[in-house]
């Protein structure tokens, strides 16, 4: 798929040494708005995601979406070759991208300190289970465990089971956000700046979930209050939740405010309660939130998913079918927003993946390219980026180092 626009980040340029998702998610949404990507990758392994399912006769799924629009260099940046290399591609380049464990890359006389005198504009952006500093910095890290350290499973489930973890990599994905807006920012810095020079940006996976978690702060700082697991918003508002309608699926249905409530009980033609003393306002909704859940659940089985959508919609109700990924690709709105789109592939044909998320109006993003075969870009960085010479590129693969 190609595009003449490339995006806002058209001109910048990446190294990204990450593997599996956080760090290269980051990358990929930066490579998604323009900026050149080049994903170093181990000779003859590549990155563990490529071995990660699911699968389709032996090809893993995840790999078009996450590694699109990249280039791929195989490199052993831990010889003494592959650090030369290395380093002059940081001379070339904005941004490099890592998550190995702290003090890997300075082990490796690769660190910012290193880095920096093949170019001190260098933005280097560095994800970790724990961050680089702190009596954790060395612990292994992963999204699964980042997630119960943060506090988010502690909150998810029912109270009389156990805590529930996210059934996928939730916090690699909200740091990958993370990456790309901290990459940016430095970027902006560097370039606006009156020092215009590189810097370090890092973060633990951990961090980044549990920055969405002020609510718990304030009320353990403020009320020394230990929220309990529970499979909704509750304590937030009334009534919030999952209810099954007349035809045995399921919507979820929130009124965070009261005049989205108003709104509802108009539609339930329970007006009633907006008068009633038990029901008026969020907070007394709370209250008595099992008399209300009780009266939402009994309007809303009443009608079939259909009906009862269109029905909230139509008076503004804030209500959403629970989608399966087949109910969303059969969805016009996710047509209308080219939130699925076809990539090819080379040898699955064609495969589906996101679309390109936010929308720019002037300078919008682009598939440029498809998800790279493992070195499949080595000649044409080597030789065009550095000015190697085909047998230079020959030695280097006899020795292993590419």
């Amino acid at each position: 798929m190609t595009a003449k626009n490339f995006g806002p980040l058209t001109g910048t340029k990446i190294l990204d040494i990450s593997t599996m998702i956080a760090a290269p998610f980051g990358a990929t949404l930066l490579a998604d708005f323009g900026a050149e990507v080049i994903k170093i990758e181990l000779p003859n392994k590549g990155d563990t995601l490529r071995t990660v399912g699911p699968w389709k006769d032996g090809e893993a799924l995840r790999w078009p979406g996450l590694a699109r629009n990249k280039k791929s260099l195989t490199l052993d940046i831990r010889t003494d070759e592959g650090k030369k290399i290395f380093k002059k591609l940081i001379a070339q380049s904005d941004i490099l991208i890592e998550n190995f464990r702290p003090g890997t890359l300075e082990k490796w006389d690769l660190g910012y300190e290193d880095l920096k005198k093949e170019n001190p504009e260098l933005v280097m952006v560095r994800v970790s289970g724990y961050g680089q500093t702190g009596p954790y910095r060395e612990k292994a890290g992963f999204g699964t465990p980042g997630t119960a350290f943060s506090g988010h499973t502690a909150i998810q489930g029912y109270p009389d089971r156990p805590p529930v973890s996210p059934s996928y990599s939730l916090l690699d994905y909200i740091t990958g956000v993370y990456v790309a807006f901290a990459a940016v920012a430095a970027l902006y810095h560097r370039d606006t700046g009156e020092e215009h020079e590189g810097q370090v940006v890092e973060m633990g996976l951990y961090e980044s979930i549990f920055r969405m978690l002020e609510f718990l702060v304030a009320e353990y700082d403020q009320n020394k209050k230990i929220r309990e697991r529970s499979p909704g918003l509750s304590g937030h508002s009334s009534p919030a939740g999952t209810y099954e309608t007349k035809d045995g699926k399921f919507v979820v249905l929130v009124c965070s405010t009261d005049s989205t409530f108003d709104r509802l009980a108009k539609v339930m033609g329970r007006e009633d309660m907006l008068e009633d003393d038990r029901y008026y306002t969020n907070s007394e909704r709370l209250k008595n939130d099992d008399d209300v859940q009780k009266i939402v659940s009994d309007f809303i089985k009443q009608y079939t998913q259909k009906e009862l959508t269109e029905k909230l919609d139509a008076q503004g109700v804030p209500v959403s079918p629970i989608y399966t990924i087949e109910d969303i690709f059969n969805d016009p709105q996710y047509k209308a927003r080219e939130n699925i789109v076809e990539v090819e592939h080379p040898r699955l044909g064609k495969v589906k993946v996101p679309g390109i998320v936010p929308k720019f109006s002037k300078t919008p993003g682009a598939i440029r390219h498809r998800a790279p075969e493992l070195g499949e870009h080595n000649n044409e960085i080597l030789s065009e980026a550095l000015g190697l010479s085909e047998e230079e590129i020959n030695a280097l693969k006899e020795q292993g180092i590419i």
